[in-house]
């Protein structure tokens, strides 16, 4: 599988650009700077991106890769701090802004030059942070676009496939960046943009099978979009084999647990095993202020009472989890700093001992799992359909609710729609007062009450709140 590799630098767009990676159909992963670069090279990359960062390249203090990385032959596009690693490290010379006004920040005015494989000869509007610039490119380099106070905004070298940019191409404000993007993976790397949702589910689901085989697997599930998948995908493949723990901690909505249980007992073919511990934890987070400390807590307990119920009724099998690449990021994947810790992240018990653990969306990002679950049948996680269920039913009605009755009343089947749930369908069969979808690619039947329908162009703007940008 052609892969891109993101080298972060520290800079705040590292998942933004593997994102807008993946979003041209070419899978992505992020990796810090201090890689080995025997493993970096064994990951085979079709090429790699430098992200951009706060710090100045002419500083013994920030952060430097080695120049082996230049060993593997490979396309390299550098963003911001990693064009100016560039220029430094080839030679180059990379100088502090001498006045206020030789900084730029913000949209700017940026001449695109001639010659350049990421973008045409023009004008137009980039994404600018920076306080540090290119004064002088390396040996065989051209410049390939400038500012008003930035003679280097963008600069290659096309014997060596070596390209930098000042600016930030991954943000919208930066005009045309995405095609700039594309040019690099398609024109430069050579990539076919094969990365799709529907080859990662059967892939996905085969290996499952392969992996888990006869034996019996274990998921802690919270009702949120990520193990909800997790746990679809793992229904998919081995049924009945899976048994998923929901520990009700009270810290949901009302009446939200017992939605979470009719929902998973009803949609997929699984054990559906829940614990009631409110109190529990009611009292374990007594007088704690601390968002992080609560994280941490509510992640202890969650998995000293889900390691407990394990200890009561499981054997051996495998554990599954519903963790995301964001995740792993976040709670200080390789040398990443923590920003704050995940449930799914704490060190589990070493008394417990499985086959493995199974993570198998630990490489997808959160719109990305999202897509998976429409794909699946349900793509909005649990935690939002009590919200939506108490707004409709007790709510007073508003205006907009008139123009929700003509469109159910001109409902009909072969309708694509969705529930307030956020359950995608295709309408099979119209009652009075229920409604029929066939849902998935398994196309199961689920039976709705008329009220709960939406159309599918109204649900997306209505959560567009939900929505990464």
């Amino acid at each position: 599988m052609e892969k891109i590799i993101v080298v972060d630098f520290g800079g705040q767009y590292n998942q933004l650009i593997a994102r807008r990676v993946r979003d041209l159909g070419v899978y992505c992963e992020i990796v810090p700077y201090t890689i080995d670069m025997a493993k970096l090279a064994a990951m085979q990359p079709a090429g790699l991106i430098f992200t951009g960062g706060p710090n100045s390249v002419y500083l013994e203090t920030s952060p430097h890769i080695s120049d082996e990385i230049f060993g593997l032959n490979v396309p390299i596009l550098g963003i911001c701090y990693g064009c100016q690693i560039l220029a430094y490290m080839l030679g180059g010379t990379v100088s502090p802004a001498e006045t206020a006004a030789a900084r730029e920040y913000g949209k700017t005015e940026t001449d695109y030059l001639t010659g350049s494989k990421l973008f045409d000869e023009g004008h137009g509007i980039t994404w600018m942070s920076h306080g540090d610039y290119i004064s002088k490119v390396p040996e065989g380099f051209k410049i390939t676009a400038k500012t008003p106070v930035c003679p280097v905004a963008a600069m290659e070298c096309d014997e060596k496939r070596l390209y930098g940019v000042q600016f930030h191409l991954e943000v919208n404000h930066t005009v045309g960046g995405i095609d700039m993007l594309r040019r690099f993976l398609f024109d430069v790397c050579g990539c076919k943009g094969e990365w799709k949702m529907d080859s990662f589910i059967d892939t996905t689901v085969a290996e499952l099978k392969r992996t888990i085989g006869d034996k019996g697997v274990v998921l802690g599930l919270s009702g949120g979009v990520d193990s909800s998948v997790a746990a679809a995908l793992l229904s998919k493949a081995v049924g009945k084999q899976l048994t998923c723990v929901f520990v009700d901690q009270g810290l949901m909505r009302k009446d939200e647990g017992d939605m979470v249980e009719q929902t998973f007992t009803k949609l997929f073919d699984m054990n559906f095993v829940r614990i009631n511990c409110q109190q529990h934890f009611y009292d374990c987070l007594k007088g704690v202020s601390d968002p992080e400390q609560k994280r941490k807590i509510i992640g202890t307990e969650f998995y000293r009472v889900f390691w407990d119920k394990i200890r009561e009724s499981y054997g051996d099998g495998f554990f599954a989890q519903g963790t995301i690449y964001p995740d792993r990021i976040e709670s200080g994947k390789g040398d990443a700093a923590v920003i704050k810790t995940h449930h799914n992240q704490v060190k589990q018990p070493d008394d417990i001992k499985f086959l493995g653990t199974i993570e198998p969306l630990k490489d997808l990002f959160k719109d990305e799992v999202r897509r998976v679950g429409e794909m699946l049948g349900m793509i909005l996680p649990l935690v939002l359909m009590f919200v939506v269920f108490y707004f409709l039913l007790i709510r007073p009605q508003k205006k907009k609710d008139k123009k929700v009755k003509e469109m159910l009343a001109a409902l009909k089947n072969g309708d694509r729609v969705c529930t307030i749930g956020g359950i995608y369908g295709t309408i099979t069969s119209i009652k009075d007062d229920t409604i029929e979808l066939s849902v998935g690619r398994d196309n199961v039947k689920l039976v709705f009450a008329r009220w709960a329908i939406r159309n599918v162009e109204e649900v997306a703007i209505e959560n567009d709140s939900e929505v990464l940008n």
